[in-house]
């Protein structure tokens, strides 16, 4: 089911839930690029019967408004305003790479309202004290990251151009991450059933502009306008070991400053190795109250 709604400040924001529409309410912060559509795969969903899925389009991708400029924080305030147009009291959050620092901050801003986040394959802050941030990252996104911290406008052309082949093949930008993946992940995004989730997200994502993966990145890497430290809710953190997108030691920098954290850190997976995980990590999220309990790194 779609839904669209305004802002207070007079934006489009386009959500998509599905699931069990009166289960308990688990809100997807999306991928870099990504979108509402569904990327839980149908037989996770059918497994978990008792969640209420809620998705929606980060402003500047798919339908929903643009919002120049955005802080990751800015997710927060949007969450909120999505949560009170579905009447949603309480709820968990889960978030994907580019979505994972969007989920702490709904954790971190929104503490009376997020019951749990789980953050898998999350980027650290791009001011993260004592990480070298660029470590273990694929030549590719090392490139990619620096060029929209040096030349923004470059950057924007080049996702310009990216996002017009998306349109044209989704197929495209999958081929274009495949030199910096890890095997697991080549292994797993040559699923022919992963690969038709993945494109098409991709094709939503950019079906109108590429400004919302432009915001997306640009927001990544200045200041997040909330501390991790400050996060009071629990938190699951996963990252696949082999994950060179998302470096592991991003994950080690966040394990070792988000209070309430449960860090999983499995050997023998890369970034999209995440997907594996979601069954267990859907379980954690609408487990009953209490603290989260350490677990291996």
């Amino acid at each position: 089911m779609a839904h669209g709604i305004r802002t207070q400040d007079g934006r489009r924001l386009t959500a998509e839930e599905y699931g069990d529409p009166g289960g308990t309410p688990v809100v997807l912060l999306h991928d870099t690029p990504g979108c509402r559509l569904p990327v839980v795969p149908p037989d996770v969903v059918a497994a978990h019967p008792q969640i209420r899925f809620i998705s929606y389009d980060r402003p500047g991708y798919g339908d929903s408004d643009r919002l120049p400029g955005r802080r990751v924080a800015d997710a927060a305030r949007d969450v909120a305003e999505l949560a009170g147009a579905l009447g949603l009291d309480r709820f968990s959050v889960l978030g994907h790479f580019g979505g994972g620092p969007h989920a702490l901050a709904c954790a971190a801003l929104l503490p009376s309202r997020v019951r749990r986040a789980a953050v898998l394959a999350s980027p650290a802050p791009p001011d993260a004290r004592d990480l070298s941030w660029f470590d273990g990252m694929a030549h590719s996104g090392v490139e990619e990251f620096t060029l929209a911290l040096t030349d923004p406008l470059a950057f924007a052309e080049r996702l310009a151009a990216r996002a017009a082949d998306i349109r044209r093949d989704p197929a495209q930008l999958l081929v274009s991450l495949r030199d910096g993946l890890s095997d697991s992940d080549r292994r797993t995004v040559s699923d022919p059933a992963v690969a038709e989730l993945l494109l098409r997200t991709y094709r939503e994502a950019v079906r109108r502009s590429s400004y919302g993966w432009l915001d997306d990145h640009l927001a990544l890497l200045s200041n997040w306008g909330f501390d991790p430290a400050a996060v009071t809710r629990p938190v699951l953190l996963w990252h696949g070991a082999q994950d060179t997108l998302s470096p592991v030691g991003h994950f080690k920098w966040l394990a070792d400053r988000v209070p309430r954290v449960r860090p999983v850190l499995q050997q023998g997976a890369g970034h999209f190795g995440a997907l594996e995980a979601l069954p267990a990590v859907l379980d954690w999220l609408c487990a009953g109250p209490g603290p989260a309990a350490p677990g291996p790194r």
